[in-house]
């Protein structure tokens, strides 16, 4: 059995996903650590993960929702700047401090977050297999594909390469001074330098959570790369979760429920939830809001009609008894949908999510509303035309056909299990 350690950003989109692999890991015998600063201990007590605390100078307790109360309130490229600066605060902490705590808690391979880049130069570092995570929409860079953050739609034109390979340009410098960290590390460390950001992927294996399906085609993937689709734990409750809070499922009507959530970062545009609240009045339904925050006073929300808020929902079992969900786009709530066959209506705030939005609009399973349109007439058309058209439902069902044949947790440990047993690239369709 092998001891595996796992990083992450301390965002609960990738604390969710990572804590149910851990979790069916260690139900195959293996033990597993998570790493994290202090503000993760709480969330993910619930997990049965192990816990190495890390980070407590550079990150104190309390840090981090103060850190998403000012994300929460921003939006385009100003969030999107937003986050690269705390995940440069974040790699030079794990470089500092990761590698003595992965060696005293006797790790023997990790699991890295993509968008964790410090990972895989530890790991080379501790001379340590790992494995890349795709927990967010992945970033792998190729012409045919747009930028990660845009809204554009995919086209194999010719004109449509040089505009994507124009678009990743701002990315990549937005981003270059935590790549310099990874540089000047491995320097240091006098590990082979990349040749390209790619190489600080693994050539093990490298999982996404989401199903081929969705994404936009590609031909420049590793040939190790995996499609799985969402780890979701059977019971249908997230690993992170809140024990004081509980949901008041009493109060539901038995109406046609839609769920809105804008996740666990952009949840302080107060405007979109009264917009959104404004939008469903008239319709035969129930509206559920989740603010997404425990620290949220739900009743302090005066909100128009009659909507049940709650500061924190059961993502997932709300979404399997919804006719509709109302989403930033986030990843999480997105497959989450998806996987239970429900169709969108998205509005996107910032990183990844217009290109997740983009995914989605040309899958035909939801409606996109950019955050520049949106308004309540805008917002009242698309839900009430994802409710009559019946091929949003169709293209939702067939996305949650092709996610159950995608294997996901369980398919995703295989590939992990098969990687560190053989120490050789598991290739796609070879397992």
């Amino acid at each position: 059995m092998t001891h595996f350690g796992i990083i992450c950003p301390p965002a609960i989109g990738h604390l969710n996903p990572m804590c149910v692999l851990g979790r069916e890991l260690q139900k195959r015998g293996h033990g597993v650590t998570l790493f994290g600063i202090p503000d993760v201990q709480p969330k993910v007590m619930k997990s049965r993960l192990n816990f190495s605390m890390i980070g407590k100078d550079a990150f104190p307790a309390g840090t981090l929702e103060q850190k998403y109360k000012q994300l929460g309130e921003m939006s385009g490229l100003a969030g999107l700047k937003f986050t690269v600066s705390a995940i440069q605060q974040e790699t030079a902490m794990l470089f500092r401090e990761l590698p003595e705590a992965v060696k005293a808690a006797g790790v023997e391979a990790l699991l890295v977050d993509q968008v964790t880049r410090a990972g895989g130069t530890i790991a080379d570092f501790l001379n340590l297999p790992y494995i890349t995570i795709c927990n967010a929409l992945l970033l792998n860079q190729e012409a045919g594909v747009p930028p990660f953050f845009t809204h554009w739609n995919y086209s194999p034109a010719w004109w449509a390469r040089l505009r994507n390979q124009a678009g990743n340009l701002p990315i990549n410098r937005l981003t270059q001074p935590v790549w310099d960290l990874v540089v000047r590390q491995r320097q240091q460390w006098k590990l082979p330098p990349y040749s390209s950001r790619e190489n600080g992927y693994s050539e093990l294996a490298q999982i996404c959570q989401i199903p081929a399906e969705f994404d936009f085609p590609r031909v420049g993937l590793s040939r190790c790369f995996h499609y799985t689709g969402p780890f979701q734990d059977a019971s249908g409750l997230e690993p992170v979760s809140f024990g004081s809070l509980s949901f008041p499922f009493e109060k539901l009507t038995g109406q046609p429920l839609i769920y809105a959530s804008l996740g666990t970062l952009q949840n302080r545009k107060w405007e979109i939830f009264h917009t959104i609240a404004e939008a469903c009045i008239g319709f035969p339904v129930q509206l559920v809001i989740s603010l997404g925050n425990p620290n949220i006073e739900a009743s302090d929300l005066k909100l128009p009609g009659e909507p049940l808020v709650v500061s924190f929902a059961p993502h997932q079992q709300l979404i399997e008894r919804s006719r509709l969900i109302i989403t930033h786009a986030g990843m999480n709530t997105t497959v989450g949908a998806l996987s239970s066959g429900v169709p969108i209506v998205a509005i996107p705030i910032t990183n990844e999510q217009p290109g997740i939005a983009a995914r989605l609009a040309r899958t035909g399973a939801g409606e996109v509303i950019p955050l520049k349109r949106l308004n309540v007439a805008a917002l009242q058309s698309a839900i009430k035309q994802v409710l009559k058209e019946d091929s949003y439902k169709k293209n939702a069902v067939r996305l949650q056909q092709a996610i159950r044949q995608a294997g996901g947790v369980s398919r995703a440990a295989d590939i992990v299990e098969q990687a560190i047993s053989t120490g050789k690239p598991v290739l796609a369709q070879t397992y």
